[in-house]
């Protein structure tokens, strides 16, 4: 498969030579758009390795509230963690756009690792970097106001994902995920009426541009700037 594996995806953290032989482990599957792929709750020791696409992974409270967690793209690997520990799934993965995986089991990515150390260290910083973006999910909840969670959100996820436009000179792109804006207001912590207050001033301020479940990032360093993010800091 030919494809340019973005840096922050597990497969793009590979070598050539693993990533080919990773991609060549499991049993190749494809899910239309809004399938579920995982469950949450559910005890099977699989993961899915997303060879093109994008997901979203749900978790939902007894209440019956639904939060979105993170949004994961082509070359990411989802249901690692029931996999590892043995545990039922903690949230729901469900496809964003059609999508294709690889249905790997535990237990042959298991051999895969310690066949191969440098997948090993990459699917340690996955995780690291995983546990990273939720303890700056729940910092930001305390250190700052709604308006600069939601920056910060933004920013995170056009570090993560963004594709440069044609014509931004490398500071404008779009954030690369399909969100609603109910969605975005879940991964800032936020009401959907303050979430869409704020969307509205970040348009103002002329720092997004808004479509139908669109959005482009007009300058990224200027968005890096006000959410305070530190460019060197992932």
């Amino acid at each position: 498969m030919n494809h340019a594996w973005a840096p922050s995806t597990f497969l793009g953290r590979l070598r050539n030579t693993t990533r080919t032989e990773l991609l060549a482990q499991g049993t190749p599957i494809a899910y239309p758009a809004h399938r579920t792929l995982l469950q949450q709750g559910d005890e099977s020791r699989h993961v899915l390795l997303i060879t093109s696409g994008v997901v979203k992974v749900v978790a939902s409270a007894e209440s019956g509230y639904d939060m979105l967690l993170a949004v994961r793209i082509a070359g990411d690997l989802v249901g690692e963690m029931a996999a590892f520990e043995e545990r039922p799934r903690s949230g729901t993965v469900i496809a964003c756009s059609d999508v294709t995986a690889h249905i790997v089991q535990v237990g042959t990515l298991e051999t895969f690792l310690t066949r191969h150390p440098d997948a090993m260290r990459a699917i340690l910083h996955m995780l690291c970097a995983r546990l990273r973006w939720a303890n700056g999910r729940r910092i930001d909840f305390q250190a700052y106001d709604s308006l600069t969670r939601l920056a910060r959100v933004l920013a995170e996820l056009s570090r993560a994902y963004a594709q440069p436009t044609p014509d931004g000179d490398g500071k404008r792109c779009d954030l690369g995920v399909t969100l609603t804006q109910t969605e975005l207001a879940s991964l800032a912590g936020l009401r959907l009426t303050t979430a869409e207050k704020n969307l509205a001033t970040l348009t103002a301020m002329g720092l997004v541009e808004r479509s139908y479940r669109n959005i482009t990032i007009c300058d990224v360093p200027k968005l890096l700037e006000f959410a305070k993010v530190v460019a060197d800091n992932p």
